[in-house]
C-alpha cells in the first residue's frame, strides 16, 4: 500500500477539525444557554473574571470556555491585555436572535439530533425509522431557531412576493393553511405581516401545538390564528388561497399523498409554497460544506422520520428540485417552478 504522505496530512488535519468541532459544539450551547455571548457583545472586551461575574458563572470554567472559542474563531482576544470579545460579525451571528444568521439554534438542533445515535445505529441494522417526536425535547425548540431567522429575513420580503398573486392576496384577506407548522413561528410571521388574512396552522406534534398556541395569544394573534394537532395527509379545511410547507415535505413518509391533499384543500387558484432545503438534483452537486451539513441532519433526522411513517418514501433533505417536482405532479399539480433561493434554501411554487 503506497500512502501519499501529503493527502494523509491533509485528511488528518480535517479529523482534528472535525474532532474539536464536536467537542465546540457542546461548548456553543453552553455559552448560548448561559448567555456568555450576550454578555460578551454587550459589556465589550473582558477578562474571564469580569464575564464570569458579570454572569453568575464560575471564572475557572469561563477562562476555559473562552480559550476554546478564541481557538476556534468564535471570540478574539487580545493577548495585550488578555481580553476577550466578539467581534461585530461574531456578535451578529452568536448574539442577536433578530440576525438572519443566528448560528446557537443550529448548533442545539445538531446536539439534540446526536442524542439518538444509538437508537439510529440500530435503525441501520433494521430499516427501522425514528420519528421525530421520539428525538430529545430540545430538537424543536433548536430546530424553531435555526429556521426562524431565515424565515423572518427572507419570507414576507421576498419568497412570498417571488409567487404570482399571492402578495396582493394575503394583503386583501386570504385563507392560509401552515403544514407542519412546528412551534408556530412561520405561522406567527405571516399573521403579523398580513393582518387582513386568517390561518390555521397544523402539525402533527401536540406538544409543538401547544407551544404555537400558547406564543400566538402571547403574540396578541389568537383571533386570526388556529393551531390543530393533524397530518398532513389528513389536516381539515378547504379552499384555501395559500398553503405552505417549511422545511417539511421531505420528512414526510408519503409526500405524493401530502401533495394530493394540498390540491384537494387548494381554491381552484390557489398557490402552495414548498419551502425546502438548498440541494442540487446529483450527489456530486452537494458535496460542500451545506450538503455535509444537510446530508448529516438527513441521516439522524429526516431519513428515520419517513422510514417511521407510512410508505416511507424517505427523500432525504438533499432531494433536490427534480425530485420535487416529481413528487408535486404526481400529487395532482400542473404547474411547478422555483420562485426564488437562498444558500439555504429552495422556494417552490405549485399551482393546479
Amino acid at each position: 500500500m503506497a500512502i501519499n504522505q501529503d493527502k494523509l496530512h491533509e485528511f488528518l488535519v480535517k479529523a482534528v477539525v472535525d474532532f474539536g468541532a464536536t467537542f465546540h459544539a457542546a461548548l456553543i450551547r453552553i455559552g448560548d444557554k448561559l448567555g456568555l455571548y450576550k454578555a460578551l457583545a454587550a459589556g465589550g472586551p473582558q477578562t474571564p473574571v469580569e464575564l464570569a461575574k458579570k454572569t453568575g458563572t464560575a471564572e475557572r470554567y469561563v477562562r476555559e470556555w473562552l480559550c476554546n472559542q478564541a481557538a476556534g474563531g468564535y471570540v478574539t482576544y487580545d493577548s495585550a491585555t488578555g481580553k476577550f470579545h466578539l467581534s461585530e460579525e461574531q456578535a451578529f451571528a452568536l448574539a442577536d436572535e433578530s440576525s438572519p444568521v443566528f448560528l446557537p439554534g443550529a448548533f442545539q438542533t445538531a446536539l439534540a439530533a446526536v442524542k439518538a445515535e444509538e437508537r439510529i445505529t440500530d435503525c441501520f441494522k433494521t430499516g427501522n425509522g425514528m420519528g421525530w417526536h421520539e428525538h430529545h425535547p430540545e430538537l424543536f425548540a433548536g430546530t424553531e431557531r435555526f429556521f426562524r431567522p431565515g424565515y423572518a429575513a427572507h419570507l414576507v420580503r421576498s419568497w412570498i412576493p417571488s409567487l404570482e398573486g399571492v402578495e396582493d392576496k394575503l394583503k386583501s384577506g386570504a385563507r392560509v393553511a401552515d403544514v407542519g407548522c412546528g412551534l408556530g413561528a412561520s405561522t406567527i410571521l405571516m399573521a403579523q405581516s398580513f393582518p387582513k388574512s386568517e390561518f390555521a396552522g397544523f402539525d402533527y406534534h401536540d406538544k409543538s401545538i401547544e407551544t404555537a398556541k400558547r406564543r400566538a395569544h402571547e403574540a396578541g394573534l389568537g383571533d386570526r390564528i388556529h393551531f390543530e394537532v393533524a397530518k398532513a395527509k389528513e389536516y381539515p379545511g378547504r379552499n384555501y388561497d395559500f398553503v405552505t410547507f417549511f422545511d417539511c415535505l421531505h420528512d414526510m413518509g408519503d409526500p405524493v399523498g401530502a401533495s394530493s391533499h394540498v390540491r384537494a384543500t387548494l381554491k381552484k387558484d390557489g398557490t402552495w409554497m414548498i419551502v425546502e432545503p438548498f440541494a442540487g438534483d446529483k450527489i456530486e452537486e452537494n458535496l460542500n460544506p451545506i450538503g455535509r451539513a444537510f446530508y448529516g441532519a438527513s441521516t439522524l433526522l429526516c431519513t428515520p422520520s419517513s422510514l417511521s411513517q407510512e410508505i416511507g418514501l424517505a427523500l432525504g433533505a438533499q432531494a433536490g428540485e427534480k425530485k420535487m417536482h416529481e413528487i408535486v405532479t404526481k400529487g395532482g399539480f400542473t404547474r411547478f417552478r422555483r420562485t426564488t433561493q437562498t444558500p439555504f434554501n429552495l422556494i417552490f411554487e405549485a399551482r393546479p
